[in-house]
């Protein structure tokens, strides 16, 4: 066996080579094992070759002799440090407290108004005395059943008491129009896209730190604007239909798209179809409250010869209709990632969109320019082929394919007087010929301009004005003719401001205001009213006074 010397010399080659790849109860087993083995002396010999102290050693031959079967860790059981939970039992509690306030703790809690991450809260609690690293409040909070989560958009708001009966409804009219063969689709506009190099949503693979590097800030480009994706889902071919418009989401844009898609695809899958039923959301640009909706889907219904049905979810659940799911998600995986640097990026992005399901895509673009501020008036309404279903006609409702008038309600020229007033405009109650009519109106006018900047100018606080199109703000009360004749009929022939105002149908406050405002124009332009007899008490001694001029007045009157 040799001498002691070379014994301990062999063994502390032996343990040089293995010890790397044992844990402390290994190496301990082991040098029990070499202690055992070497008899009287074997302890401190094989403590003195492993450099351990002999009670190591010792230790190693009890568990040996103990018998005990394979543990399967390295301490036993209780064994080590103990846990900073079990050394401060308020510690649990305090950590809850932090994190549930309402529940647990104080509702004024310091966290209340600050992000709750590991390290903040650790922070918290050693001031509060309880010291802790953040890695074990991690760790106690996953023991709680704790986990980092994100906002969970469930709560749809207050529910129409009719939300699932129009649900059933919708569903019932689909099944009816698919099983005679006719289209059904799923409408709506995505959210609008800014085009350029911005930032995109989601991620794709790129070598390690090259991303794709992207505009700091989101400013809309003057040149390349947004890109208006609206989208057609047919439900029975799962096939996608996105007209990319780049002016303004209108009610003409949407029919528009919907008219591109049957021209292309929809009469194409379907050439006997005699009717349509579109399944759209309750706002935008296709809301069941927007005339204009249903005034361009009864010319569509007419030009295609198809009755066109609507029927639109309930207010609060868009989510619900078909082309937000089964089209517009895809679209948005599909360019995650990936700045939308031009038009042509997002079309062709949108059409390369596909689905194990099958879904297909086409895509184009649409750069017509679409005129806003469109108004149809309770005429054009009444004449539209239009028949409201029984439930909810508000929801529900069919453009039948017939002619119909077209009235045009253009609010009146601002140069000349309301239609049913115009018989004020004879010079036995204004007191000018035609010719020096036309010539006064024609210096109004200008200086009306300039008097109606300068009050906008005042309401501003004197700020820059937003540049826009000038068809933004309300249609006048009285045009600035219907405002002459005011002032003519007051100052003129003595009519109070009581009378003018209910002949014009207006608040006495209303033609206080205008006249004021003529008054200065007049001033402006070196008139004056000189009045004249007879003296107007009332409206009753206005249409006397017209009951004496010829028959064309009379009539008017």
């Amino acid at each position: 066996m040799g001498t002691p010397v070379e014994q301990q010399a062999a063994l502390a080659g032996k343990f040089e080579a293995i010890w790397p790849h044992l844990d402390e109860r290994q190496r301990r087993l082991l040098l029990g094992a070499e202690a055992r083995s070497i008899g009287h002396g074997g302890i401190r010999l094989v403590a003195r070759a492993a450099g351990v102290r002999e009670a190591t050693v010792s230790l190693g031959v009890s568990e040996l002799d103990s018998g005990e079967p394979p543990l399967g860790r390295v301490r036993r059981p209780g064994g080590g440090r103990k846990r900073v939970a079990d050394l401060d039992p308020a510690l649990r509690e305090a950590l809850l407290a932090l994190v549930e306030p309402d529940v647990r703790g104080d509702p004024m809690s310091p966290l209340r108004w600050t992000t709750k991450s590991t390290r903040h809260l650790a922070a918290e609690l050693t001031r509060q005395g309880h010291r802790v690293s953040a890695d074990t409040v991690g760790d106690l909070l996953r023991e709680e059943g704790f986990s980092l989560q994100g906002n969970a958009k469930t709560i749809e708001g207050r529910q129409h008491p009719d939300r699932d009966a129009q649900f059933n409804y919708i569903n019932e009219q689909a099944k009816a129009y698919q099983a005679e063969g006719n289209p059904v689709i799923s409408v709506d506009t995505k959210k609008k896209e800014l085009v350029g190099n911005y930032k995109n949503a989601g991620q794709e693979w790129h070598r390690e730190g090259e991303p794709v590097r992207v505009q700091t800030h989101d400013f809309p480009d003057r040149e390349l604007g947004k890109a208006i994706p609206y989208g057609i889902y047919d439900l029975a071919a799962n096939t996608g239909w996105v007209n990319v418009g780049t002016d303004h989401d209108t009610a003409a844009f949407a029919v528009e798209s919907i008219r591109r898609w049957w021209k292309a695809r929809g009469s194409l899958d379907c050439p006997a179809a005699s009717r349509l039923l579109i399944t759209a959301d309750a706002g935008g640009s296709n809301s069941y409250r927007t005339r204009a909706w249903k005034s361009e889907l009864a010319a569509l219904a007419l030009e295609t010869g198809l009755q066109i049905t609507v029927c639109h979810f309930p207010p609060g659940t868009s989510q619900w209709n078909k082309v937000e799911h089964r089209l517009f998600s895809h679209i948005t995986m599909n360019w995650r990632g990936r700045p939308l640097t031009s038009h042509e990026v997002i079309v062709n992005s949108i059409a390369a969109t596909r689905t194990n399901a099958g879904l297909t895509v086409h895509a184009e673009l649409d750069t017509s320019t679409c005129a806003t501020g469109v108004t149809i008036g309770d005429r054009q309404m009444d004449v539209l082929p239009l028949d409201r279903h029984t439930w909810h006609g508000d929801w529900n409702y069919t453009l039948r394919p017939e002619p119909y008038a077209e009235i045009n309600e253009a609010p009146d020229p601002f140069d000349q007087p309301s239609p049913d007033l115009a018989w004020l405009q004879h010079p036995a109650f204004t007191g000018l010929t035609p010719a020096q009519w036309d010539t006064l109106i024609a210096q109004l006018l200008t200086l009306h301009d300039t008097q109606h900047e300068g009050q906008l100018d005042k309401r501003r606080g004197h700020r820059p004005r937003i540049k826009g199109d000038g068809t933004t703000g309300r249609r006048p009360v009285l045009t600035l003719a219907d405002r002459l004749i005011a002032v003519l009929l007051h100052q003129r022939l003595g009519l109070p401001q009581v009378a003018v105002a209910r002949l014009f149908g207006v608040t006495p406050e209303t033609v206080n205001r205008r006249i004021r405002d003529v008054r200065q124009l007049l001033q402006a332009t070196g008139r004056t009213i000189k009045p004249v007899a007879p003296r107007l008490a009332d409206v009753e001694a206005l249409f006397e006074l017209a009951s004496t001029l010829p028959a064309e007045i009379k009539t008017a009157s």
